[in-house]
């Protein structure tokens, strides 16, 4: 009995959980398809705003910026987290990893605030000293970002560099393959899936940047979060509802073609494996 009404209590949570977290997102995506501008009124089915979105040149021009700053993001994080990650767990004790280790790490305890202030005077004091960068623009939130997002790259990377057996690496070693080699056809390969995991965090947290953006952005270098900020503190646009809508779509397609990839791969390794005892 005890056990049932547990259950009972445990779905209940559940739902009422679920229900607090996508309720918005639901509400969000029905009112975009709303008649009337007053986004809390229902005035009837319509699809006007997404048309009035395709008009809509500085919320396009916003969203375009934003991608495009969180994929050029995502890459560099990518890179330099991985030279991190690599560092930190193959070169062992060194003089100064605890600071090194402490500066790269930073960024996930460090109030947003702080971190684009601190960025804001350093790209002051770079433009006096050599004259680079030249104001506030896409550059400089780039690099805000990549600052920023590289420490989440780094731990992400780091556990899976940990977890690695290196035997395989030894033996391509002992068999007269160079370092860059077996980093290149080893190496990067076992640890391409959490290489994958960290661009698309790395590409959503800087998607989403409003903070840092704010300190580090200049005229003509508006994204997406500043635009939606500024247009909410005025009343949302049913405008805003529908590009949220197709960002939600997108993403929910993205979600289930890598939920049908690694169905089929699972499914491919079975097989292997299957064929491997076999043959045994």
């Amino acid at each position: 009995m005890n056990t049932g009404r547990r259950s009972v209590w445990l779905l209940t949570a559940m739902i009422l959980g679920y229900a607090f977290l996508y309720g918005p997102i639901l509400s969000l995506i029905v009112y975009s398809f709303n008649e009337s501008r007053l986004v809390t009124v229902w005035g009837g089915f319509s699809t006007k705003w997404y048309g009035e979105l395709l008009q809509n040149q500085k919320l396009l021009d916003a969203a375009f910026l934003s991608l495009k700053i969180a994929a050029l993001t995502a890459t560099g994080a990518v890179v330099l987290g991985t030279l991190a990650a690599l560092v930190l767990v193959r070169f062992g004790r060194f003089r100064g990893r605890t600071l090194f280790s402490g500066m790269v790490t930073a960024p996930l305890v460090m109030p947003e605030v702080i971190t684009g202030l601190a960025l804001l005077l350093l790209f002051v004091a770079l433009e006096q000293l050599v004259g680079w960068p030249s104001g506030r623009s896409m550059t400089t939130i780039v690099l805000a970002h990549v600052t920023f997002t590289m420490a989440f790259v780094t731990v992400v990377v780091q556990s899976r560099l940990a977890q690695m057996d290196r035997s395989i690496e030894e033996a391509a070693m002992d068999l007269g393959a160079r370092p860059f080699k077996v980093f290149m056809v080893i190496t990067l390969p076992m640890i391409a899936p959490s290489l994958i995991a960290a661009w698309l965090l790395a590409f959503t947290l800087s998607l989403d940047d409003l903070v840092i953006a704010s300190f580090v952005s200049g005229p003509g270098s508006t994204t997406l979060p500043m635009v939606v900020f500024s247009s909410v503190r005025l009343g949302v646009t049913p405008e805003i509802n529908a590009l949220a809508t197709i960002i939600v779509a997108l993403v929910a397609v993205g979600i289930l073609v890598a939920a049908r990839i690694q169905h089929r791969q699972d499914k491919q390794r079975e097989k292997d494996m299957q064929r491997a005892y076999a043959s045994e």
